[in-house]
């Protein structure tokens, strides 16, 4: 396997914790760039280049000399916590041929607690935070988002109904225990190890027996009926594994133990 940097990214967002190196909001506003601003100088700070992130871009950041990139997902806590938006784009560990890490960083909701600096912006802590391969959210490489439309709706028959998908998934935050106010880094097994971190948890993601491969919406009832068919992958276990550095607390971390969704189940195995 190539070179990752995700071992060398992650460590700079433990000394930039550790160190106190707060978020800082562009204005009263932002709830997108924030984080990212926040993660772009852990890049900056291993000199790696990137192509920079902006709006309606995927994934945030594309590294130059390296086949990866990553996707930011900046969320408040307390807060929503299950799952997040993910606006045109399905979570996945590989796109255009990189391979694509997500950084879930949290912060503090309530942001008036912390001194305005002028014009509503503030500075304030990471609370924690997971780095994970895309795998972990979704193991598909193949599905390609494309927003389609239709045309002839209408009293007169010239509106176009636009299909825009968004994907709701779940964060690994819900996925796991262990990980809330700590930052853990979770990769798949077949990641060679890093002699600067230690082994704190197995994780395993079970495919779903069933797939949803189209839906259909019904504009007289409002009714969305989804298509599925048997997954001829259903039950294969994809393997993962969480990391700390090794001056980082070696607290487990485990799967979420629920209950099956649609033929998924998950093992847990700390270490």
């Amino acid at each position: 396997m190539a070179k990752t940097t995700c071992f060398d990214i992650f460590e700079q967002c433990v000394r930039a914790v550790q160190d106190g190196d707060l978020i800082e909001s562009v204005s009263a506003k932002d709830k997108e760039f924030h984080f990212q601003n926040w993660f772009q100088k852990r890049l900056q700070s291993l000199a790696l280049h990137f192509e920079g992130s902006g709006r309606n871009t995927y994934p945030d950041f594309c590294l130059v000399e390296y086949t990866e990139g990553f996707e930011i997902k900046g969320l408040a806590w307390p807060g929503r916590e299950r799952d997040y938006d993910s606006n045109s784009q399905v979570p996945t560990g590989n796109h255009n041929g990189r391979q694509i890490f997500y950084v879930f960083g949290r912060y503090p909701a309530d942001l008036t607690l912390y001194a305005d600096q002028g014009n509503g912006q503030r500075q304030y802590p990471v609370v924690d935070l997971v780095l994970c391969h895309g795998d972990f959210l979704n193991a598909d490489h193949h599905y390609v988002h494309k927003n389609k439309s239709v045309k002839g709706f209408g009293t007169y028959g010239d509106i176009m109904i636009r299909d825009r998908k968004m994907y709701v998934a779940p964060t690994p935050f819900a996925l796991t225990e262990g990980t809330t106010g700590l930052m853990t880094l979770i990769l798949p097994e077949v990641f060679p190890a890093d002699r600067r971190y230690r082994k704190v948890g197995r994780l395993s993601r079970v495919e779903a027996d069933t797939l949803v491969v189209g839906y259909t919406f019904d504009l007289r009832t409002n009714e969305l009926t989804a298509e599925r068919i048997a997954n001829p992958s259903g039950g294969t276990e994809h393997r993962f594994v969480a990391y700390r550095l090794k001056d980082q607390t070696a607290r487990l971390v485990a799967m979420v133990e629920r209950s099956p969704v649609l033929g998924e189940t998950n093992t847990t195995d700390g270490e």
